[in-house]
């Protein structure tokens, strides 16, 4: 494995443990020449076996780390972990291969991000669903706000709190 920081082919790991679905192995590691941390993570073999189908008709293979980033776009400033966002991506992957098709038509991909978006954070889904789903405008975003917001079960209303006291 390179380093990412010197490119030194010479490191060692520190730790190793299984991620929390069981699906890889996160090890950590340290370079040998630079002394920096980093993280690898061991997968089954699989993903390469995918290809996706693209609205246009072309097809390309899956690659993991488009869902990883487009996810982590969506969650940016989001209380919403990269292990969440990991497991997440596991998730889908899992439930991709499940299907036992070859070829995915990109939109069956970004349904099943955009379930697990729902369940992560709100926020976060419907950044993801205005770029994926290209709302026209303010009136579509507002009628896939109202849906989100009509599917959660509401908290309690609180009584408003009380004006802070003078001194």
């Amino acid at each position: 494995m390179r380093c990412p920081f010197c490119h030194l082919d010479d490191d060692r790991v520190i730790e190793s443990r299984i991620t929390d679905d069981g699906t890889a192995i996160r090890r950590r590691r340290e370079c040998n020449g630079c002394s920096r941390r980093f993280t690898t993570y061991e997968r089954i073999e699989g993903e390469e076996s995918l290809r996706v189908l693209k609205k246009d008709g072309r097809a390309e293979a899956f690659d993991r780390r488009k869902l990883v980033r487009g996810m982590t776009i969506a969650c940016e400033k989001r209380p919403v972990s990269t292990e969440a966002i990991e497991a997440a991506v596991n998730r889908i992957h899992q439930f991709l291969l499940g299907l036992g098709e070859r070829e995915l038509p990109a939109r069956r991909i970004g349904e099943a991000v955009m379930d697990e978006l729902k369940s992560l954070d709100q926020v976060a889904y419907v950044r993801f669903a205005s770029v994926y789903r290209d709302f026209k405008d303010l009136a579509e975003l507002m009628a896939e706000v109202r849906k989100v917001y009509a599917s959660e079960p509401q908290a309690p209303a609180r009584p408003p709190s009380a004006p802070p006291a003078r001194a």
